[in-house]
């Protein structure tokens, strides 16, 4: 255990200060194909000879040495327990919400772009109430739109047993206002931000048509 601990310090010291970046040890990867060494002996004394010298690479060990001796103890020794708190606060709860927040505005923008039509967010009490997170105005008339992240596809059958449980209160939303509920389902694909079950894009339109024609529904 204590080795693993060892081994975390050495490896995040290592990479913060960039003792391990070309610069400093050399293109390894790229010098140990060429060497195409049969042993671990044979790849030390080419390395030597070739890259970096044994007293370059004691050096950089002697820096290491020194980063987490000075400066990490003494940083270390000004983290507070309420820093700490904190931190595990803001890492747990802030930044979750922020990711979060990113995620739906990113989706619902999409969506605004491709209806042509105006997406706000939905009121606190509506949230609370119907669970909808965004609104589409038609003629008086309201379409609830509820976002859901999900990590990847195969997690969308339990979603789906949420939304049976949230049908009531997408039904009350639709005696109220007129339009119904609509869940899309987001995931990250690469660098983007995409909707998942892209056929409700249709039934949104279908619904906006509806509202527009002033067709009510029937229960």
């Amino acid at each position: 255990m204590w080795k693993m601990a060892k081994e975390w310090v050495l490896n995040s010291a290592t990479n913060r200060f960039q003792l391990n970046f070309k610069r400093n040890v050399g293109a390894t990867s790229e010098a140990i194909r060429k060497c195409a060494p049969k042993s671990l002996q044979e790849w030390q004394e080419y390395y030597f000879k070739n890259i970096r010298s044994e007293e370059h690479i004691v050096d950089l060990g002697k820096k290491l040495y020194v980063k987490i001796s000075e400066v990490l103890v003494a940083e270390i020794d000004e983290i507070t327990e309420e820093d700490c708190v904190n931190y595990i606060k803001e890492l747990v709860i802030d930044r979750t919400y922020d990711g979060y927040i990113r995620e739906i505005k990113t989706i619902y923008e999409q969506l605004q772009e491709v209806l042509e039509v105006k997406i706000e967010p939905a009121p606190d009490e509506w949230d609370r109430l119907f669970n909808v997170d965004f609104f589409i105005k038609i003629n008086g008339k309201y379409i609830g739109l509820q976002i859901k992240p999900v990590s990847q596809v195969s997690s969308i059958p339990e979603i789906y047993k949420e939304r049976g449980i949230q049908h009531k209160s997408h039904i009350e939303f639709t005696k109220q206002y007129g339009g119904k509920v609509f869940y899309l389902f987001s995931c990250k694909q690469g660098d983007k931000k995409v909707i998942v079950n892209t056929e409700v894009i249709d039934e949104i339109k279908e619904e906006i048509e509806n509202l527009q024609k002033n067709k009510a529904h029937k229960f």
